[in-house]
């Protein structure tokens, strides 16, 4: 793909996107706007990954739980290296130990790497553990040949890479990785990356290997001014990781609080937070997420299915999205399925994450419940 003159991180996204949407390029799940772009050929791709000579010498790696990366977890596997992953959204913690049963088979491997293999076959890594990360792979929507990396623009790979600096698991050698398509490695300006920006040593696409020579520092810790309070509430482990900073006599200061450097705005999306303009395609203009004097019950409502749609074809969907409902009700001959969550804010998730969801050629429409009185 031709290079880029993006003005913005959120301008070269838009075209990586709108370009492998036209072109045909990505896999399930689709579209790829607002997503780590799940590319044809990423399979193929990864296959170079245990070439790298930082693989071959790695004993524990972190892939993230992004589609495009699952034959690199399984690789990871094969190899019989410790495989970390991410939780999603850093809800629950920061790590996931992959551990497969005694004896796995490659096929159990392969299991073990997709993402319901990841929640049945993986154990948590606490703050306390002394866990040291030799090899990391990243998701990316974009990047250079410089090694600058552009990601969906949630900002959670730059914060688990800072996170694992402040546990000690990581240090500034640690070689970071990604996986792309050719056509997402752009040129990208310096000028639009940020101190907590994380950048990459290696690009891997379907066709080569790229070593970067990056010579830019990498962040060296969470920036607590990046950081808002909803995003600390949201994620325990980083509360745990600020106060353990704060006692050591670092400046923990948050957006917004006294003391902090920069203003309340953030380049990183906070977690559970959905775009102004997703909002409304979820329910329109009486979407309960605009709802001000009710909040959303615990449902997400899936309608436009198929004719032909099988309830195990949008169960593998919500697998594949890790968004597994407690209990799904299926009204096959109303063309709807109604999905029951444990509260609002995981029905809410659920939502953003089924957004723009296919099935066959039938594109889902998806909103979230209404609160009834009792």
């Amino acid at each position: 793909m031709e290079a880029l003159a993006g003005v913005s991180k959120q301008g070269i996204r838009e075209r990586i996107w709108d370009y492998m949407e036209s072109h045909d390029l990505a896999d399930f799940p689709r579209p790829v706007h607002h997503r780590i772009p799940n590319f044809k050929g990423a399979s193929r791709a990864a296959e170079h990954f245990p070439h790298l000579h930082a693989f071959s010498v790695a004993r524990t790696i972190k892939v993230n739980p992004d589609a495009p990366q699952r034959n690199a977890r399984f690789l990871v596997l094969e190899s019989k290296k410790t495989l970390l992953v991410p939780t999603p959204r850093l809800r629950t913690g920061l790590f996931n130990k992959i551990t497969p049963p005694p004896g796995a088979t490659k096929d159990v491997l392969r299991k073990c790497a997709t993402s319901q293999g990841v929640r049945n076959f993986s154990v948590p890594v606490g703050l306390d553990s002394s866990v040291l990360v030799d090899l990391i792979v990243v998701g990316s929507v974009a990047v250079s040949e410089k090694g600058w990396r552009i990601g969906k623009g949630e900002g959670y790979a730059d914060l688990e890479y800072a996170m694992m600096v402040s546990m000690g698991a990581v240090h500034k050698g640690t070689p970071v990785v990604t996986i792309v398509h050719d056509c997402q490695v752009v040129d990208i300006p310096e000028a639009l990356l940020e101190d907590h920006d994380l950048t990459v040593d290696y690009i891997i696409t379907p066709t080569r290997v790229i070593a970067t020579g990056c010579a830019r520092p990498k962040p060296t810790g969470i920036i607590w001014s990046k950081v808002s309070c909803e995003m600390l509430t949201k994620i325990p482990v980083l509360r745990i990781l600020r106060e353990q900073e704060r006692r050591a006599g670092k400046d923990v200061a948050l957006q917004s609080e006294p003391g902090s450097q920069h203003p309340a705005s953030s380049t990183m999306r906070r977690p559970g937070d959905v775009p102004q303009s997703q909002a409304a395609s979820l329910g329109g203009s009486h979407s309960p997420l605009h709802r001000v004097d009710t909040q959303p019950a615990a449902t997400v409502y899936v309608g436009n299915l198929p004719s032909n749609a099988r309830v195990r074809e949008l169960k593998s969907a919500l697998q594949e999205l890790g968004a597994v409902p407690l209990r799904l009700t299926w009204q096959g001959p109303q063309h709807r399925a109604v999905l029951h969550y444990a509260d609002s804010a995981a029905a809410q998730q659920a939502a953003f994450r089924l957004q723009g969801l296919h099935l066959g050629a039938n594109t889902l429409r998806v909103a979230l419940g209404q609160q009834r009185d009792t």
